[in-house]
């Protein structure tokens, strides 16, 4: 089913700001031009996944290019059947009555008397119905503009020009998969914007990396020229609310330079780079660390001291892994920095590690929680772990000179592997990691990383350069 919306030519946001074209409708022409479309055919771009991230995405270009009606259709897809629990539809009706704007809007579109109904317990509301309404259920706080919503994945994507992968990466291989059967028959190959962070460890028949824009290749059989990914230093609700932001698109120069200059915005500012493997892995160990960080600040009771030891060496620990997967990544500066750096300060994956650690979530309520939605850290915990402790990896260990696995030299990741996989230790056990007398200086092991001895081009499926064999 397809909810439709009538958008004004000025378009209003939910916090009551104007969008204006600043150039839109050009920017709009260049890429319908560039994709070969012709008058009258519309460019179909579709969001795939109403997470946070997923829905904010799709909701910037649905202010920005969404009143060009006769050249653009913008939807979004998400699962049907996902019922709001009462505690949230009672924080919904509050949110909605705080903002004059976005009473209007309902009232105006007949919608309000079902937001009444669920504050009463008349009535159940679904995640994808006020998703319609611009809420989002994994971010109730922050109203977004209306939407065009589909519950029909073969409806929403058998046609796409462009999907924006919205997934969490645990789910991302199953729903492409899925796709993969309607776009038999396409003839024309689909652009793929990946929002997803994560990764799967495959052990057999040798042990290598799986990033979800390798997954949807796999799946759908898009070459990975048509597969990009994005991320930035952001936070979803705070870039719709107008704060400035950045990201960057990663992936061929064939999309992602069009691409780029289709997503920037004055208040978003979209860079392009090359190197979309380590920004995708970047992406995935981010959420693993931010996890760290979560339990760190809990802990000390936000000790600028102790985070900034933690900080220290979970940097030196990504440092470290990148360059097992890439001879020359992009260095750990700028915007991945940021990036890391905002995820470890704020993010769902650092307000689970402060939970956790004080004892307000239980693991035992898993990795998906209500009003949060899908803690990416976990599943990729469990990933990095598996992958990097195969004997078939061994390194040399900088102190005993001794051939250990590449996790013997990552003491966090073996840490956060003990307290939220494996349970054998409690999120104490993260303070106790960073005391460590032995603990190895993280300069030391960026030094390790950046000498190349320890480059694995078969975890990402690559043949060992000629350079490297003996």
């Amino acid at each position: 089913m397809v909810g439709s919306i009538e958008v004004a030519s000025n378009c209003t946001h939910s916090n009551g700001a104007v969008q204006s074209s600043n150039g839109s409708e050009e920017k709009l022409d260049e890429l319908r031009r560039y994709l070969g479309k012709a008058d009258g055919d519309l460019l179909k771009i579709v969001g795939v996944g109403g997470g946070a991230w997923g829905s904010v995405f799709a909701a910037l270009l649905q202010d920005s290019y969404g009143q060009y009606r006769d050249k653009v259709q913008i939807r979004i897809w998400r699962r049907p059947g996902r019922a709001v629990d009462r505690a949230t539809a009672e924080h919904l009706f509050e949110v909605i009555n705080s903002r004059e704007d976005v009473l209007r809007r309902l009232i105006r579109r007949c919608a309000y008397l079902k937001y009444v109904e669920a504050r009463l317990g008349d009535r159940t509301l679904y995640a994808d119905e006020i998703l319609k309404d611009g809420f989002c259920l994994n971010m109730i706080d922050t109203p977004l503009c209306p939407m065009k919503v589909v519950t029909n994945l073969q409806e929403a994507v058998w046609d796409a020009d462009i999907v924006i992968n919205g997934l969490p990466s645990t789910e991302t291989r199953e729903v492409f998969e899925e796709i993969r059967d309607y776009w038999k028959e396409r003839i024309t190959t689909p652009v793929i914007i990946s929002l997803a962070k994560g990764i799967e460890a495959e052990i057999s028949p040798s042990p290598r990396i799986i990033t979800p824009t390798q997954m949807i290749s796999q799946e759908t059989g898009v070459p990975i020229e048509n597969i990009l990914y994005l991320g930035g230093p952001n936070i979803a609700s705070e870039i719709y609310n107008k704060e400035y932001g950045n990201a960057r698109i990663c992936g061929s120069e064939k999309w992602r330079l069009p691409l780029a200059k289709f997503l920037r915005q004055p208040q978003f500012i979209v860079w392009d780079n090359s190197d979309l493997i380590t920004h995708e892995v970047m992406g995935g160990l981010k959420n693993v660390y931010a996890i760290g960080a979560g339990m760190v600040a809990a802990l000390t009771n936000e000790s600028a001291t102790g985070k900034s030891v933690y900080f220290a060496h979970c940097t030196s620990e990504m440092i470290f892994i990148t360059h097992l997967l890439t001879e020359e990544p992009e260095k750990l500066a700028g915007p991945l920095l940021a990036d890391t750096y905002v995820t470890l300060l704020k993010g769902r994956n650092a307000w689970y590690g402060q939970m956790i650690a004080k004892g307000q979530l239980s693991l035992d309520m898993g990795d998906s929680i209500s009003g949060k939605g899908t803690i990416q850290g976990v599943s990729a915990i469990e990933a990095f772990y598996e992958l990097l402790r195969q004997p078939s990896l061994n390194v040399l260990h900088p102190d005993s000179n001794k051939a250990v696995a590449p996790v013997e030299l990552c003491p966090i990741l073996k840490i956060l592997y003990k307290i939220l996989i494996t349970r054998e230790q409690g999120p104490q056990a993260i303070l106790e990691a960073l005391r460590d007398e032995n603990l190895n200086d993280p300069r030391d092991r960026i030094e390790i990383a950046q000498t190349h001895a320890f480059y694995r081009p078969s975890l990402l499926g690559h043949p060992l350069p000629k350079s490297h064999l003996n």
